[in-house]
């Protein structure tokens, strides 16, 4: 998620390709200016870290998991994840605040979904990289 996509990330060098580091290390001033305009910025470093930030709760992770299957109301999602319909709703608040979460009411309830494809697509990257083995 860099702000300008690069070349796909490589762990090791191809076989005989030498690396560029020597000491001591002086930086090429094309090189640098090129990687400083490829990196994110502080700014958005920054708000992407507090983002991350809120989801490194297990019970918010549980929600996004039932909503990625499906909208809910509240009172259907406290009795999937084993909890009080106030501390869901508390949880539903934080996740609309940072846009993961969105809502529609239809009567007296409000049916909560996630906000559109990119948090899907997210959710299910890290479903999919954490279910990967192992090197």
């Amino acid at each position: 998620m860099l702000d300008h996509p690069t070349e796909p990330y490589s762990e090791t060098p191809e076989d005989g390709e030498d690396l560029c580091c020597e000491l001591p290390h002086t930086a090429h001033a094309d090189s640098a200016d090129r990687l400083q305009r490829e990196s994110l910025s502080s700014e958005k470093a920054q708000r992407m870290a507090e983002f991350l930030g809120f989801l490194a709760d297990p019970n918010r992770l549980r929600i996004l998991s039932i909503l990625a299957n499906q909208e809910m109301c509240v009172g259907d999602l406290a009795m999937a994840v084993g909890m009080n319909e106030s501390a869901v709703s508390h949880q539903l608040r934080t996740l609309r605040a940072i846009r993961l979460v969105s809502s529609r009411k239809q009567g007296r309830h409000v049916f909560y979904r996630l906000q559109d494809h990119h948090v899907l697509s997210f959710y299910e990257a890290v479903v999919e990289h954490l279910d990967e083995p192992a090197d």
